[in-house]
């Protein structure tokens, strides 16, 4: 009787994990494979039946490409700005709204409506509220913050901090709930206890708070590098293919989109797409190797 209770529930078990599965095998361990295979290939999109053997030739180009390397620094460019801002304001109103008794509901609704919002809708309103017409420049060209407006899209080194800024907008609200969800967790009797120790606010958020948020910033920081390294419609509706002013806007599925689409060079497309997965994944490794060690 035990043995068909048994039977039953791995029965039930698999048809629950069974779409889970499906979805895993065909749009992510199938179109990985694929792309490994073709990485050895050289290989044109519209005639893939004439696909030849070229060993490690692609893996060569694209370990040489000045192209892939600039796109490759332009990403951490962003992300190591975008990470760290996103990260400062979502916990700090996190902790703000935790403290509020009335209206708090508001206000996380308020701050969440970036994060429903159509990337292409939201980065047209930047552009223009940035613009040198627009309220920012503006108001920083009255009070003689700048002598002159700054067009931001013709100047080498200011399109990836203008669009962390703006992906720090964009994100922020998300992070913010997860932190909320993170902070309603805190046992209150462990606050209190530092309290009634004489531990500063300060103190308190840094050897308390922010040890037992890991789970919560570990996931975040995850999520935040591999949405990052995929950026691709936040640059493509500001700049062209090429990435903006001496490619300093390029990231790194740009090129890919260049590469493989573009350039019908689906070989050295999919090797960029195997390498920027590596990345990924060293990256995030070593982020949790740094947040171990800070335990």
């Amino acid at each position: 009787m035990s043995k068909i209770k048994l039977t039953s529930k791995r029965k039930w078990g698999i048809i629950f994990v069974s779409p889970w599965i499906i979805y895993f095998l065909v749009f992510l361990a199938y179109p990985m494979s694929l792309a490994f295979k073709n990485s050895f290939l050289k290989i044109n999109l519209i005639q893939p039946e004439k696909a030849t053997f070229v060993g490690f030739e692609n893996w060569i180009k694209v370990a040489t490409d000045g192209l892939f390397w600039k796109s490759m620094f332009n990403i951490l460019y962003n992300q190591s700005i975008f990470i760290g801002l996103a990260f400062i304001i979502s916990l700090s109103l996190a902790l703000i709204l935790t403290k509020i008794k009335f209206g708090g509901s508001i206000f996380r609704t308020i701050y969440f409506i970036p994060m429903i919002t159509s990337v292409v809708v939201g980065m047209l309103i930047f552009d223009y509220i940035s613009s040198p017409t627009g309220p920012i420049q503006q108001i920083m060209l009255q009070n003689g913050w700048i002598s002159e407006g700054v067009f931001w899209k013709t100047t080498k080194w200011l399109p990836m901090p203008i669009i962390a800024i703006f992906s720090s907008w964009k994100w922020f609200g998300i992070q913010m709930i997860i932190f909320i969800g993170g902070l309603a967790g805190i046992d209150k009797q462990v606050l209190e206890a530092a309290e009634i120790d004489g531990s500063s606010w300060i103190n308190t958020l840094f050897a308390i708070t922010i040890p037992l948020l890991k789970p919560q910033i570990v996931f975040v920081m995850t999520m935040n590098i591999i949405n990052g390294f995929q950026m691709f419609t936040e640059v493509f509706i500001n700049f062209d293919l090429l990435g903006g002013p001496y490619n300093s806007a390029l990231t790194p599925v740009m090129y890919l989109y260049q590469k493989g689409f573009q350039n019908m060079q689906m070989g050295e497309a999919s090797t960029i797409g195997i390498l920027l997965a590596i990345v990924i994944f060293i990256l995030t490794k070593v982020q949790d190797k740094i947040l171990k060690v800070t335990e």
